[in-house]
């Protein structure tokens, strides 16, 4: 265990990691706080080193001498940051390349990095540890496609399982001549046999062309939230998605949006990879990760404990936190809507409901900074957004519309059309409720953690009873707390009644 990471969970920690991979390079600097991960620089070169793989045996030279050059400048950058640790990993395209040792040697003297180059088996399990450091219960099968390979890894129970590395990135099939839709999808399903014994309902998808793929989709379908990570698509979504961009010339991919110049080359074999997966997988769905082999390398390195911790949870805390909010506020709130959560219904299931009540606790000061005039908006916005880890996209609408109650915004948020796609009435009147319910927790108590567990909320015969300990009946004086209970009550269906002590 690196002793660099071995820190306090409260200690904030910079890591940065270099991915070389068969078509990019990339440095990306995280900021650790626990086990909150923030990604706080990001920047890649389509270098294609393994373009030539399979024609000759050897990387491309124009890549090596672009990856080189890249190399060379985020090796200042890191000397600028001094990071507390950094990871140089190098994939298929060096491993596979009878030159591949030689490249990392001439890194290592002109940029002082030393590449660890990662085996086929190394490569599949981090890219699976990358998907699991972001979504935790996971449950399926990762597949990794980079340049020249594609990694496939079963994934349950928060494991890491077996898995295999098949020769299916689009530059292993270099040699094949000009793109050729219907006898790609040939080769394919050749080199997919192996895939047999990873059938599954979920492939968790990782890789720039599966991101650039999920983009497309998104476009498409005027999906609302452009957020990649846990986006999800059904098996029919994807092959119709697939199918659209296999037919499409590259001077047409190259106009979408979010489609660069270098990614149209190799966007139509990622689809029909896809295509072929969802086929040979009996695949129900797809979700794409965000994380893969960076992140997998830097989960393995953090201390036990704090892997284990929730990155929901985490991610929330570390934002409050930022605010200047109480520790000792979060807990307090969490134990006093206790009752009136168990009064409402199940939202998505008991257990996720009680983690996003947690988390919309963690995430009540988060406006505290925030200009009062402008704070619905912004707070909604920050948590509907935020980069962490570890939720849906309509568990982070769910947060986002509980967030909105919490400062007072309408029923409506500030994103009416996008809360409608992603939930329920049923879902955004429970999230509302309970944004409702720690309103009325903070302004009652002036967000004092001592002065909230002399006050009481409970459900009794159709009625939210409010009542005070001996001594603290002023706490629920007020024409404010009024205010709040009542709309707290109407949102439950409820009538109030405020015991003024007892």
């Amino acid at each position: 265990m690196p002793e660099a990471l071995m820190s306090a969970i409260g200690a904030p920690r910079d890591v940065a990691a270099i991915d070389i991979g068969s078509n990019s390079v990339r440095l990306v600097l995280y900021r650790l706080e626990g086990r909150a991960i923030w990604t706080v620089f990001n920047e890649k070169v389509l270098a294609g080193l393994g373009r030539d793989l399979a024609a000759t045996g050897h990387l491309s030279v124009e890549g090596a001498a672009q990856a080189l050059t890249a190399l060379k400048r985020f090796a200042a950058v890191i000397e600028g940051v001094r990071p507390a640790m950094v990871f140089v990993a190098a994939t298929a395209a060096v491993r596979e390349a009878a030159d591949g040792q030689a490249f990392c040697e001439k890194v290592a003297a002109e940029t002082g990095l030393r590449i660890r180059i990662l085996s086929g088996e190394e490569e599949a399990r981090y890219a699976a540890l990358g998907v699991l450091a972001g979504i935790p219960d996971a449950d399926g099968v990762a597949g990794d496609l980079g340049g020249s390979s594609l990694e496939l890894v079963r994934l349950a129970g928060g494991k890491v399982e077996r898995g295999v590395t098949l020769p299916l990135g689009p530059f292993s099939f270099a040699d094949e001549g000009l793109f050729d839709a219907d006898r790609l999808r040939e080769a394919i399903a050749k080199r997919l046999k192996p895939a047999t014994d990873f059938k599954t309902d979920t492939l968790y998808a990782v890789g720039g062309a599966w991101r650039t793929l999920a983009q497309v989709h998104m476009e498409m379908n005027g999906y609302p939230l452009r957020i990649v990570h846990q986006y999800s698509m059904s098996a029919d979504e994807v092959l119709a998605t697939c199918g659209l961009v296999a037919r499409a010339s590259r001077a047409s991919l190259e106009k979408w949006p979010g489609v660069s110049k270098k990614r149209s080359e190799t966007l139509p074999h990622a689809a029909l990879v896809m295509e072929g997966l969802v086929r040979k997988l009996g695949l129900k769905r797809i979700v794409v990760s965000a994380w893969g082999v960076r992140e997998g390398l830097l989960y393995e390195a953090l201390e036990p404990d704090i892997a284990a911790a929730d990155p929901l949870l985490a991610g929330s805390s570390a934002l409050g936190a930022r605010q200047g909010i109480s520790p000792t506020l979060p807990g307090a709130l969490k134990g006093w809507i206790a009752p009136l959560l168990a009064a409402m219904p199940v939202t998505f299931d008991k257990v996720r409901d009680d983690v996003l009540a947690d988390a919309a606790c963690r995430l009540a000061d988060l406006g505290a900074r925030l200009h009062p005039d402008h704070r619905v908006e912004l707070a909604f916005d920050q948590v509907l957004r935020a980069p962490v880890p570890g939720q849906s996209h309509a568990e982070r609408a769910w947060l986002a519309t509980a967030v909105n109650a919490r400062y007072g915004g309408p029923a409506a948020t500030p994103e009416p059309k996008t809360m409608a796609r992603l939930l329920t009435e049923e879902q955004l009147l429970a999230a509302r409720t309970l944004g409702l319910a720690i309103r009325l927790a903070c302004d009652l108590s002036g967000r004092a953690p001592q002065l909230l567990v002399n006050a009481r909320a409970a459900v009794r015969d159709e009625t939210l009873v409010l009542t005070a300990s001996d001594g603290y009946a002023d706490v629920l004086l007020g024409e404010q707390t009024r205010r709040r209970g009542k709309a707290l009550a109407e949102a439950m269906g409820l009538k109030l009644d405020i015991r003024n002590g007892g």
